[in-house]
């Protein structure tokens, strides 16, 4: 069970830093079927971070606060498992 956790939290965290990649990349098309993967694992995870982040900031810090809370969920899970 324990890897079953660690994997779906590599992937997740994979997924997360994908889009945050693909989001520098100017012209995109957002019908692309690896931006549309990507953008439809990872919205449901930084779409409430981004909720409660203050406006105004130039840098979209969901991406690195998501990663940290799967990492620290995932060790958590696993250490009780």
């Amino acid at each position: 069970m324990a890897e079953i956790v660690d994997a779906t939290i590599l992937v997740l965290t994979i997924a997360i830093i994908g889009r945050a990649l693909i989001s520098w990349i100017p012209n995109l098309n957002p019908r692309n079927p690896i931006v549309e993967f990507l953008v439809t694992v990872t919205e449901p995870i930084l779409a409430p971070i981004r909720s409660v982040m203050p406006r105004g900031i130039m840098f979209d810090f969901s991406p690195i606060i998501a990663i940290f809370l799967l990492q620290l969920i995932g060790r958590a899970l696993v250490a009780y498992l």
